[in-house]
């Protein structure tokens, strides 16, 4: 586990972890709906994100879109409690991802930009442009720590 990569050696200042946990105090509480909909969202703008989910139903709103969509906010979540360690928090994941399910990393991108977009469409108020650089600055961070293992 080296944080030598760009990503991990990315710092927050404390304006910007206030910012992100301040804002996933009310993405928490709707995570099901936001992952969901970041999910559909992947898939429409990104057709090629649907084929490392051959045995999904992938139509809107389905069971197993709301199910992953949960998955991929609450791993959201989890980078945001050990904000200060998301190299830690998120290293079974960077191997589940590199290692067996090998994805192709410009898909964390694809799937960063989807959340950023949901978010903003949710929260119109809270996501200013600090906001928005601050949770663009922090996937970042998360998308580069999801392909370490990569390299």
């Amino acid at each position: 586990m080296s944080s030598s990569h760009s990503a991990a050696t990315m710092s927050l200042t404390r304006t910007e972890r206030t910012i992100i946990v301040s804002l996933w105090s009310k993405i928490s509480t709707q995570a099901d709906l936001i992952g969901t909909e970041t999910l559909e969202r992947l898939f429409s703008c990104y057709p090629q994100a649907k084929t490392y989910f051959p045995h999904f139903d992938l139509h809107t709103g389905s069971a197993q879109l709301r199910a992953h969509g949960s998955k991929v906010v609450a791993a959201v979540g989890v980078a945001v409690k050990s904000i200060d360690n998301v190299t830690s928090a998120l290293s079974k994941l960077s191997e589940l991802h590199a290692y067996v399910l090998r994805v192709d990393p410009v898909n964390f991108k694809f799937l960063s930009h989807c959340l950023l977009v949901t978010l903003a469409s949710h929260f119109p108020a809270d996501f200013t442009a600090d906001a928005h650089a601050a949770w663009d600055k922090f996937l970042s961070i998360v998308s580069g720590v999801l392909t370490e293992k990569y390299r």
